[in-house]
């Protein structure tokens, strides 16, 4: 992939821009923005549309984070995001073997089909805003159970 920098640098600068924006507002991956626009707008080779995301969101990521971990309405529970960092590591290894292995039309087919699943799932469940991942109301007793597992500071923030 032999891209032509000179021409290119303002529209990777405005992709660069929305992805952190959309990635520090909604807390969501960038790519369900980065990789298609790269593959489609780019030219970019869906493997290397994904590796560059990857390394792109490194670094945003740990600005975000550290944005969000200073306000003070966030609570974080170490042991939670121990579990979820191991099983993320492990996660990672496997997919970025098991994406080497597979061509990249069906890579693009199954990263495809899962950006329509979870637009279909968002929309669907649009009218369920502010529920429990259990598909209740969140309670007091959800945010003293976090809270007890390793909340950052120990404090609630009701």
């Amino acid at each position: 992939m032999a891209l032509n920098l000179p021409a290119l640098w303002w529209g990777l600068l405005v992709l660069g821009l929305c992805a952190g924006v959309l990635s520090g507002t909604l807390g969501v991956g960038s790519g369900l923005l980065v990789v298609p626009t790269l593959v489609l707008l780019f030219g970019y080779g869906q493997k290397s549309a994904q590796c560059t995301c990857l390394v792109v969101m490194a670094p945003m990521v740990v600005v975000a984070a550290f944005r969000y971990w200073r306000n003070p309405e966030v609570e974080l529970s170490g042991a939670a995001l121990g579990l979820l960092i191991g099983g993320a590591v492990v996660g990672a290894w496997l997919g970025a073997g098991l994406a080497a292995r597979l061509p990249a039309p069906v890579l693009k087919r199954i990263f495809a089909a899962f950006l329509a699943m979870a637009a279909a799932k968002m929309i669907l469940d649009s009218s369920g805003a502010g529920k429990h991942a259990s598909g209740r109301a969140p309670t007091r007793a959800d945010s003293s159970a976090a809270t007890a597992i390793g909340g950052r500071d120990g404090s609630s923030s009701q």
